[in-house]
Protein backbone atom coordinates (compact mmCIF):
# COMPACT_ATOMS: atom_id res chain seq x y z
CA UNK A 1 0.00 0.00 0.00
CA UNK A 2 1.66 3.72 -1.01
CA UNK A 3 2.11 5.84 1.75
CA UNK A 4 0.12 9.15 2.90
CA UNK A 5 0.32 11.76 4.93
CA UNK A 6 -2.62 11.38 7.92
CA UNK A 7 -4.75 14.41 9.93
CA UNK A 8 -5.84 12.45 13.08
CA UNK A 9 -8.52 15.09 14.40
CA UNK A 10 -9.22 13.87 18.14
CA UNK A 11 -12.96 15.83 19.55
CA UNK A 12 -12.73 14.42 22.57
CA UNK A 13 -15.80 12.37 23.52
CA UNK A 14 -18.13 13.54 21.35
CA UNK A 15 -20.97 10.66 21.36
CA UNK A 16 -22.20 8.73 17.78
CA UNK A 17 -25.90 8.42 18.62
CA UNK A 18 -25.60 12.56 19.07
CA UNK A 19 -23.50 13.42 15.78
CA UNK A 20 -25.92 11.26 13.46
CA UNK A 21 -29.44 12.53 15.39
CA UNK A 22 -28.01 16.07 14.71
CA UNK A 23 -26.77 15.10 11.26
CA UNK A 24 -29.63 14.08 9.98
CA UNK A 25 -31.58 16.88 11.61
CA UNK A 26 -29.14 19.37 9.72
CA UNK A 27 -27.28 21.35 11.92
CA UNK A 28 -23.96 19.95 11.38
CA UNK A 29 -22.96 19.93 7.71
CA UNK A 30 -19.53 19.50 8.29
CA UNK A 31 -19.92 16.67 10.04
CA UNK A 32 -22.20 15.69 7.62
CA UNK A 33 -20.11 15.96 4.76
CA UNK A 34 -16.77 14.42 6.63
CA UNK A 35 -19.39 11.41 7.25
CA UNK A 36 -20.97 10.76 4.19
CA UNK A 37 -17.13 10.52 2.58
CA UNK A 38 -15.63 8.37 5.15
CA UNK A 39 -15.78 4.73 6.07
CA UNK A 40 -17.02 4.81 10.04
CA UNK A 41 -16.78 2.89 12.44
CA UNK A 42 -17.75 2.85 16.24
CA UNK A 43 -14.73 1.87 18.71
CA UNK A 44 -15.04 0.37 21.74
CA UNK A 45 -12.93 1.25 24.61
CA UNK A 46 -10.13 -0.34 25.83
CA UNK A 47 -12.10 -0.49 29.60
CA UNK A 48 -15.70 0.18 29.44
CA UNK A 49 -16.03 1.01 33.10
CA UNK A 50 -15.21 3.84 35.55
CA UNK A 51 -12.40 4.02 36.90
CA UNK A 52 -10.73 3.07 34.23
CA UNK A 53 -13.09 4.67 31.79
CA UNK A 54 -11.49 8.38 31.59
CA UNK A 55 -9.91 9.74 28.46
CA UNK A 56 -6.26 10.54 30.28
CA UNK A 57 -6.26 6.42 30.11
CA UNK A 58 -8.09 5.76 26.56
CA UNK A 59 -6.40 8.35 24.39
CA UNK A 60 -3.46 6.91 25.93
CA UNK A 61 -4.49 3.20 25.20
CA UNK A 62 -5.03 4.46 21.62
CA UNK A 63 -2.07 6.40 21.05
CA UNK A 64 0.17 3.61 21.81
CA UNK A 65 -2.09 0.53 20.62
CA UNK A 66 -1.20 -0.81 24.38
CA UNK A 67 -4.33 -1.83 26.49
CA UNK A 68 -4.64 -0.49 30.03
CA UNK A 69 -3.23 -4.02 31.96
CA UNK A 70 -0.32 -3.24 29.59
CA UNK A 71 0.44 0.06 30.22
CA UNK A 72 -1.20 1.03 33.60
CA UNK A 73 -1.21 4.54 33.00
CA UNK A 74 -3.86 5.72 35.35
CA UNK A 75 -3.23 9.25 36.38
CA UNK A 76 -3.36 12.34 34.07
CA UNK A 77 0.54 13.71 34.22
CA UNK A 78 1.80 10.18 34.02
CA UNK A 79 1.49 9.32 29.87
CA UNK A 80 4.55 11.60 29.22
CA UNK A 81 7.45 9.43 31.63
CA UNK A 82 5.25 6.13 31.32
CA UNK A 83 7.96 5.05 28.72
CA UNK A 84 5.75 3.10 26.19
CA UNK A 85 6.37 4.29 22.67
CA UNK A 86 3.60 6.01 20.96
CA UNK A 87 2.22 6.63 17.65
CA UNK A 88 4.32 9.66 17.13
CA UNK A 89 7.46 8.30 18.47
CA UNK A 90 7.00 4.57 16.37
CA UNK A 91 6.96 7.41 13.57
CA UNK A 92 9.43 9.38 14.27
CA UNK A 93 11.79 6.89 15.15
CA UNK A 94 11.07 5.82 11.41
CA UNK A 95 12.18 9.13 9.60
CA UNK A 96 8.82 10.02 9.44
CA UNK A 97 8.19 13.84 10.28
CA UNK A 98 5.26 14.06 12.93
CA UNK A 99 3.63 16.62 15.17
CA UNK A 100 1.16 16.51 18.04
CA UNK A 101 -0.94 19.46 18.85
CA UNK A 102 -3.20 18.83 22.55
CA UNK A 103 -3.11 15.10 22.99
CA UNK A 104 -4.17 13.85 25.69
CA UNK A 105 -1.65 12.38 27.97
CA UNK A 106 1.26 12.57 25.58
CA UNK A 107 5.09 13.03 26.31
CA UNK A 108 7.58 14.55 23.21
CA UNK A 109 7.93 12.88 20.42
CA UNK A 110 11.94 13.54 20.37
CA UNK A 111 12.21 14.58 16.64
CA UNK A 112 13.48 18.25 16.09
CA UNK A 113 12.02 18.50 12.70
CA UNK A 114 8.05 18.41 14.20
CA UNK A 115 6.09 19.91 16.62
CA UNK A 116 4.93 19.25 20.06
CA UNK A 117 2.33 21.21 22.55
CA UNK A 118 1.30 19.36 25.38
CA UNK A 119 -2.05 19.08 26.86
CA UNK A 120 -2.85 21.43 29.27
CA UNK A 121 -2.17 19.37 31.91
CA UNK A 122 0.99 18.02 31.22
CA UNK A 123 2.17 21.75 30.36
CA UNK A 124 5.71 20.79 32.07
CA UNK A 125 6.75 19.08 28.94
CA UNK A 126 8.74 21.33 26.83
CA UNK A 127 7.14 22.39 23.55
CA UNK A 128 8.65 21.55 20.08
CA UNK A 129 9.66 24.13 18.64
CA UNK A 130 10.74 26.02 21.86
CA UNK A 131 8.73 29.36 21.20
CA UNK A 132 5.65 27.77 20.98
CA UNK A 133 6.49 27.56 25.29
CA UNK A 134 4.40 30.51 25.62
CA UNK A 135 1.30 29.33 24.51
CA UNK A 136 1.69 26.15 25.94
CA UNK A 137 2.13 27.80 29.20
CA UNK A 138 -0.40 30.55 29.53
CA UNK A 139 -3.23 27.81 28.09
CA UNK A 140 -2.07 25.34 30.49
CA UNK A 141 -3.20 27.71 33.62
CA UNK A 142 -6.11 29.68 31.99
CA UNK A 143 -7.32 25.80 31.29
CA UNK A 144 -5.62 24.01 34.40
CA UNK A 145 -7.37 27.03 36.88
CA UNK A 146 -10.43 28.20 35.26
CA UNK A 147 -12.85 26.98 38.50
CA UNK A 148 -10.37 28.88 40.77
CA UNK A 149 -12.68 31.88 42.01
CA UNK A 150 -9.23 33.63 43.43
CA UNK A 151 -7.11 33.58 39.58
CA UNK A 152 -6.01 36.84 38.50
CA UNK A 153 -4.89 37.55 34.71
CA UNK A 154 -1.00 38.58 34.87
CA UNK A 155 -1.35 41.29 32.09
CA UNK A 156 2.44 40.49 31.56
CA UNK A 157 1.64 36.73 30.60
CA UNK A 158 -1.37 38.13 28.54
CA UNK A 159 -0.02 40.45 26.60
CA UNK A 160 3.21 37.83 26.04
CA UNK A 161 0.31 35.68 24.79
CA UNK A 162 -0.72 38.27 22.37
CA UNK A 163 2.31 39.29 20.64
CA UNK A 164 2.97 35.06 20.23
CA UNK A 165 -0.50 34.98 18.49
CA UNK A 166 -0.35 38.03 16.15
CA UNK A 167 3.26 35.79 14.90
CA UNK A 168 1.70 32.83 15.08
CA UNK A 169 -1.33 32.55 12.74
CA UNK A 170 -3.62 34.85 14.49
CA UNK A 171 -6.80 35.21 12.04
CA UNK A 172 -9.24 38.13 12.03
CA UNK A 173 -12.22 35.95 11.99
CA UNK A 174 -10.58 34.70 15.38
CA UNK A 175 -10.65 38.35 16.86
CA UNK A 176 -13.99 39.08 15.88
CA UNK A 177 -15.54 36.14 17.06
CA UNK A 178 -13.80 36.84 20.23
CA UNK A 179 -15.83 40.76 19.91
CA UNK A 180 -18.46 38.90 19.16
CA UNK A 181 -18.37 36.97 22.56
CA UNK A 182 -17.75 39.74 24.57
CA UNK A 183 -20.66 42.08 23.28
CA UNK A 184 -22.77 39.01 23.13
CA UNK A 185 -21.90 38.81 27.26
CA UNK A 186 -23.20 42.75 28.18
CA UNK A 187 -26.02 42.61 25.90
CA UNK A 188 -28.06 39.98 24.17
CA UNK A 189 -26.58 36.66 25.78
CA UNK A 190 -25.68 37.83 29.28
CA UNK A 191 -24.95 34.80 31.82
CA UNK A 192 -23.70 32.88 28.88
CA UNK A 193 -19.54 32.99 30.41
CA UNK A 194 -19.22 29.14 29.77
CA UNK A 195 -19.83 29.30 25.62
CA UNK A 196 -16.00 31.04 26.29
CA UNK A 197 -14.84 27.95 26.07
CA UNK A 198 -14.83 26.97 22.40
CA UNK A 199 -12.59 30.46 22.00
CA UNK A 200 -9.72 28.18 23.20
CA UNK A 201 -10.16 25.88 20.29
CA UNK A 202 -10.04 28.94 17.67
CA UNK A 203 -6.79 30.14 19.10
CA UNK A 204 -5.55 26.37 18.81
CA UNK A 205 -6.59 26.44 15.52
CA UNK A 206 -5.00 29.14 14.14
CA UNK A 207 -1.62 27.88 15.80
CA UNK A 208 -2.21 24.49 14.60
CA UNK A 209 -2.77 25.91 10.65
CA UNK A 210 -0.13 27.83 11.01
CA UNK A 211 2.26 25.17 11.70
CA UNK A 212 1.01 22.96 8.77
CA UNK A 213 1.42 26.29 6.77
CA UNK A 214 5.20 26.55 7.34
CA UNK A 215 6.08 22.87 6.38
CA UNK A 216 4.58 19.06 4.93
CA UNK A 217 4.01 16.41 7.86
CA UNK A 218 3.59 12.84 7.51
CA UNK A 219 1.22 12.51 10.48
CA UNK A 220 -0.15 14.98 12.83
CA UNK A 221 -3.03 14.93 15.65
CA UNK A 222 -5.35 18.38 16.81
CA UNK A 223 -6.96 17.74 20.09
CA UNK A 224 -10.00 19.47 20.98
CA UNK A 225 -11.87 18.91 24.84
CA UNK A 226 -14.16 21.89 25.15
CA UNK A 227 -17.47 19.81 23.80
CA UNK A 228 -16.33 16.83 26.36
CA UNK A 229 -16.78 19.72 29.46
CA UNK A 230 -20.62 20.50 27.98
CA UNK A 231 -21.94 17.26 27.97
CA UNK A 232 -20.14 16.85 31.54
CA UNK A 233 -21.62 20.03 33.20
CA UNK A 234 -24.70 20.23 30.95
CA UNK A 235 -26.18 16.85 30.05
CA UNK A 236 -29.48 17.03 32.21
CA UNK A 237 -30.28 20.29 30.52
CA UNK A 238 -30.06 18.65 27.10
CA UNK A 239 -31.89 15.89 28.28
CA UNK A 240 -34.15 16.47 31.85
CA UNK A 241 -36.19 13.34 31.59
CA UNK A 242 -33.58 10.82 32.82
CA UNK A 243 -32.85 12.82 36.25
CA UNK A 244 -34.64 13.26 39.57
CA UNK A 245 -33.13 16.63 39.87
CA UNK A 246 -34.57 18.53 37.44
CA UNK A 247 -33.41 22.13 35.86
CA UNK A 248 -35.06 25.29 36.54
CA UNK A 249 -36.74 26.84 34.10
CA UNK A 250 -34.06 29.80 34.11
CA UNK A 251 -31.26 26.77 33.68
CA UNK A 252 -33.15 25.66 30.97
CA UNK A 253 -33.49 28.80 28.78
CA UNK A 254 -29.68 29.02 29.71
CA UNK A 255 -27.89 25.73 29.30
CA UNK A 256 -31.09 23.54 26.75
CA UNK A 257 -28.77 24.07 23.94
CA UNK A 258 -25.09 24.04 25.31
CA UNK A 259 -24.58 20.66 24.13
CA UNK A 260 -25.56 21.08 20.83
CA UNK A 261 -23.59 24.41 20.66
CA UNK A 262 -20.49 23.14 21.09
CA UNK A 263 -21.36 20.22 18.56
CA UNK A 264 -21.62 23.15 16.07
CA UNK A 265 -18.78 25.11 16.64
CA UNK A 266 -16.54 22.16 16.12
CA UNK A 267 -18.81 21.84 12.93
CA UNK A 268 -17.61 24.93 12.11
CA UNK A 269 -13.89 24.08 12.93
CA UNK A 270 -13.87 20.89 10.95
CA UNK A 271 -14.23 23.07 7.96
CA UNK A 272 -10.87 24.48 8.18
CA UNK A 273 -9.53 20.51 7.99
CA UNK A 274 -10.98 20.15 4.52
CA UNK A 275 -8.61 22.37 2.69
CA UNK A 276 -5.74 19.50 4.08
CA UNK A 277 -7.20 17.46 1.47
CA UNK A 278 -6.08 19.61 -1.16
CA UNK A 279 -3.13 19.01 0.25
CA UNK A 280 -2.72 15.64 -0.44
CA UNK A 281 -3.60 14.91 3.23
CA UNK A 282 -6.26 11.89 4.38
CA UNK A 283 -8.46 13.43 7.41
CA UNK A 284 -9.58 10.97 10.54
CA UNK A 285 -11.91 12.06 13.38
CA UNK A 286 -11.42 10.20 16.31
CA UNK A 287 -13.34 10.53 19.87
CA UNK A 288 -11.92 7.52 21.57
CA UNK A 289 -14.82 7.48 24.11
CA UNK A 290 -18.12 9.23 24.46
CA UNK A 291 -20.68 10.47 27.27
CA UNK A 292 -24.17 9.20 28.81
CA UNK A 293 -26.48 10.55 31.28
CA UNK A 294 -25.27 10.57 35.00
CA UNK A 295 -28.16 8.68 36.27
CA UNK A 296 -26.84 5.74 38.38
CA UNK A 297 -27.37 4.56 42.10
CA UNK A 298 -28.02 7.71 44.41
CA UNK A 299 -26.15 10.36 41.77
CA UNK A 300 -29.33 10.61 39.90
CA UNK A 301 -28.70 14.46 39.35
CA UNK A 302 -24.96 13.97 38.69
CA UNK A 303 -22.09 14.57 40.86
CA UNK A 304 -20.84 17.66 43.27
CA UNK A 305 -17.08 18.85 43.20
CA UNK A 306 -15.76 21.20 45.95
CA UNK A 307 -12.07 22.56 45.01
CA UNK A 308 -10.14 24.77 47.48
CA UNK A 309 -10.38 28.08 47.16
CA UNK A 310 -6.47 28.61 47.95
CA UNK A 311 -4.92 25.52 48.19
CA UNK A 312 -1.69 26.88 48.78
CA UNK A 313 -3.17 28.52 51.93
CA UNK A 314 -5.18 24.85 53.15
CA UNK A 315 -1.89 22.91 52.76
CA UNK A 316 0.16 25.33 54.89
CA UNK A 317 -2.91 25.11 58.01
CA UNK A 318 -2.18 21.71 57.69
CA UNK A 319 1.90 21.77 57.70
CA UNK A 320 2.19 20.53 54.40
CA UNK A 321 4.52 22.29 52.15
CA UNK A 322 5.64 20.38 49.27
CA UNK A 323 7.83 21.28 46.58
CA UNK A 324 5.31 21.92 43.87
CA UNK A 325 1.30 21.74 43.58
CA UNK A 326 0.37 21.15 40.53
CA UNK A 327 -3.57 21.55 39.17
CA UNK A 328 -4.28 18.62 37.33
CA UNK A 329 -8.39 17.60 36.98
CA UNK A 330 -11.47 20.10 37.90
CA UNK A 331 -11.14 18.70 41.77
CA UNK A 332 -8.05 17.06 41.73
CA UNK A 333 -4.52 18.15 42.57
CA UNK A 334 -0.93 16.65 41.88
CA UNK A 335 1.84 17.88 45.18
CA UNK A 336 5.77 16.75 44.40
CA UNK A 337 8.01 16.27 47.13
CA UNK A 338 10.66 14.07 48.50
CA UNK A 339 9.50 10.06 48.97
CA UNK A 340 10.98 10.78 52.52
CA UNK A 341 7.71 12.93 52.93
CA UNK A 342 4.80 10.89 51.09
CA UNK A 343 3.99 8.83 54.57
CA UNK A 344 3.62 12.22 56.51
CA UNK A 345 1.70 14.06 53.98
CA UNK A 346 -0.73 11.50 52.70
CA UNK A 347 -1.65 11.01 57.30
CA UNK A 348 -1.77 15.02 57.23
CA UNK A 349 -3.93 14.80 54.05
CA UNK A 350 -6.34 11.57 55.86
CA UNK A 351 -6.53 13.42 59.38
CA UNK A 352 -9.02 16.43 57.34
CA UNK A 353 -11.90 14.91 58.31
CA UNK A 354 -16.16 15.98 57.99
CA UNK A 355 -18.30 14.13 60.28
CA UNK A 356 -15.75 11.62 60.95
CA UNK A 357 -14.66 10.62 57.89
CA UNK A 358 -11.69 11.93 55.59
CA UNK A 359 -12.58 14.09 53.00
CA UNK A 360 -9.84 13.92 50.61
CA UNK A 361 -9.11 10.75 48.02
CA UNK A 362 -5.54 10.45 47.68
CA UNK A 363 -3.43 8.07 46.14
CA UNK A 364 0.37 8.10 45.53
CA UNK A 365 2.19 8.40 42.29
CA UNK A 366 5.10 6.66 42.49
CA UNK A 367 8.09 8.32 44.25
CA UNK A 368 7.25 11.76 42.82
CA UNK A 369 4.39 12.73 45.05
CA UNK A 370 1.06 12.69 45.98
CA UNK A 371 -2.70 13.21 43.76
CA UNK A 372 -5.32 14.82 46.14
CA UNK A 373 -8.68 15.89 45.84
CA UNK A 374 -12.15 16.60 48.00
CA UNK A 375 -13.77 13.66 47.62
CA UNK A 376 -17.24 14.60 48.95
CA UNK A 377 -19.98 14.74 46.57
CA UNK A 378 -23.46 15.74 48.65
CA UNK A 379 -24.24 18.70 49.67
CA UNK A 380 -22.36 20.39 52.48
CA UNK A 381 -24.40 22.53 55.12
CA UNK A 382 -23.39 25.74 55.31
CA UNK A 383 -22.14 25.65 59.05
CA UNK A 384 -20.26 22.79 58.07
CA UNK A 385 -16.56 22.17 60.34
CA UNK A 386 -13.55 20.22 59.40
CA UNK A 387 -10.87 18.63 61.90
CA UNK A 388 -7.72 17.68 61.15
CA UNK A 389 -4.35 16.97 63.62
CA UNK A 390 -5.48 15.32 66.41
CA UNK A 391 -9.28 16.36 66.19
CA UNK A 392 -8.94 19.24 68.44
CA UNK A 393 -8.44 21.91 65.62
CA UNK A 394 -11.07 22.65 63.55
CA UNK A 395 -11.62 25.29 60.22
CA UNK A 396 -14.76 26.12 58.55
CA UNK A 397 -15.48 24.10 55.68
CA UNK A 398 -16.93 27.23 53.30
CA UNK A 399 -14.07 29.31 53.86
CA UNK A 400 -11.68 26.71 52.46
CA UNK A 401 -13.56 24.93 49.66
CA UNK A 402 -16.16 26.14 47.40
CA UNK A 403 -18.54 24.08 45.15
CA UNK A 404 -17.99 24.25 41.70
CA UNK A 405 -20.47 25.56 39.82
CA UNK A 406 -23.07 23.26 38.31
CA UNK A 407 -23.59 19.52 38.88
CA UNK A 408 -21.40 16.61 36.33
CA UNK A 409 -24.41 15.24 34.73
CA UNK A 410 -22.67 13.77 31.73
CA UNK A 411 -20.50 10.52 32.71
CA UNK A 412 -17.95 8.42 30.05
CA UNK A 413 -19.54 5.49 28.02
CA UNK A 414 -17.46 2.72 26.37
CA UNK A 415 -18.39 3.94 22.32
CA UNK A 416 -16.30 6.30 20.23
CA UNK A 417 -16.33 7.96 17.13
CA UNK A 418 -13.28 6.96 13.96
CA UNK A 419 -14.17 8.15 10.98
CA UNK A 420 -11.42 7.56 7.82
CA UNK A 421 -11.75 9.79 4.69
CA UNK A 422 -12.54 7.69 2.02
CA UNK A 423 -14.52 10.21 -0.35
CA UNK A 424 -17.49 7.70 -0.51
CA UNK A 425 -19.61 6.40 2.21
CA UNK A 426 -19.44 3.19 4.05
CA UNK A 427 -21.31 2.39 7.83
CA UNK A 428 -19.25 -0.77 9.27
CA UNK A 429 -21.30 -2.45 11.60
CA UNK A 430 -20.38 -3.50 14.86
CA UNK A 431 -17.59 -2.29 17.09
CA UNK A 432 -13.72 -2.15 16.56
CA UNK A 433 -11.23 -1.65 19.32
CA UNK A 434 -9.65 1.71 20.21
CA UNK A 435 -6.10 -0.58 20.22
CA UNK A 436 -7.13 -0.98 16.35
CA UNK A 437 -6.66 2.75 15.91
CA UNK A 438 -2.35 2.36 16.32
CA UNK A 439 -1.70 -0.52 13.50
CA UNK A 440 -4.46 1.61 11.52
CA UNK A 441 -2.22 4.79 11.30
CA UNK A 442 0.74 2.97 10.63
CA UNK A 443 -0.14 1.28 8.01
CA UNK A 444 -1.77 4.36 6.74
CA UNK A 445 1.28 6.35 6.79
CA UNK A 446 4.44 3.74 6.37
CA UNK A 447 2.55 1.95 4.13
CA UNK A 448 2.15 -1.28 5.99
CA UNK A 449 1.74 -2.46 9.75
CA UNK A 450 4.18 -5.36 9.10
CA UNK A 451 5.88 -5.49 12.82
CA UNK A 452 4.11 -3.02 14.52
CA UNK A 453 2.83 -5.74 17.00
CA UNK A 454 5.70 -6.08 19.57
CA UNK A 455 6.24 -2.64 21.32
CA UNK A 456 10.41 -1.51 22.74
CA UNK A 457 8.81 -2.56 25.88
CA UNK A 458 8.10 -6.14 24.69
CA UNK A 459 4.32 -5.50 25.81
CA UNK A 460 2.64 -6.90 22.35
CA UNK A 461 -0.32 -5.04 20.50
CA UNK A 462 -3.13 -7.20 19.89
CA UNK A 463 -4.64 -4.48 17.43
CA UNK A 464 -5.22 -5.16 13.63
CA UNK A 465 -5.34 -2.36 10.97
CA UNK A 466 -8.65 -1.15 9.82
CA UNK A 467 -8.14 -1.13 6.83
CA UNK A 468 -8.53 -5.13 6.12
CA UNK A 469 -12.83 -3.69 6.67
CA UNK A 470 -12.37 -1.14 3.65
CA UNK A 471 -12.61 -1.97 -0.06
CA UNK A 472 -9.92 -1.46 -2.23
CA UNK A 473 -11.33 1.51 -3.94
CA UNK A 474 -12.17 3.02 -0.67
CA UNK A 475 -8.87 2.58 0.13
CA UNK A 476 -7.54 4.05 -3.28
CA UNK A 477 -9.53 7.36 -3.01
CA UNK A 478 -7.58 8.09 0.19
CA UNK A 479 -4.51 8.39 -1.22
CA UNK A 480 -5.63 10.38 -3.91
Amino acid sequence: MSRRRVVLIEFNELCPTLLDRWIDEGLLPNFKRFRNGSNTFVTMADEVEAPNLEPWIQWYSLHTGLSYDQHGVFHLTNGPNAGHEDIWQYLARRGFRVGNFGSMNAGPHGASSGFYVADPWCAEQPSIPSDLQVFQSFVAKNVREYTNQNKLNNIVEALSFAFFMTRHGLKLQTLLQFAERLVAERTYDKDSQWKRATLLDLLQSDVFFNLLKRSDYDFVTFFSNSTAHFQHAYWRHMDPVPFLIKPSEEELARYGGAILYGYQQMDRLLERFFALEGRGYTLILASALSQQPFVRGDESGGQRFYRPKDVHSLLEKLNIRPDSIEPTMTNQFMLRCAPSDISRIRAALLGVKYDGVPIFGITEAADEGIYFGCSLRQIVPADAILTFGDGSQVIDFYDNFYLIDGLKSGRHHPDGVFWLKTNSYRRNEGRVSILDVFPTLVELVAGSASGYEIAEDGNGRTGRSLLTNIQGSDVAAAAE
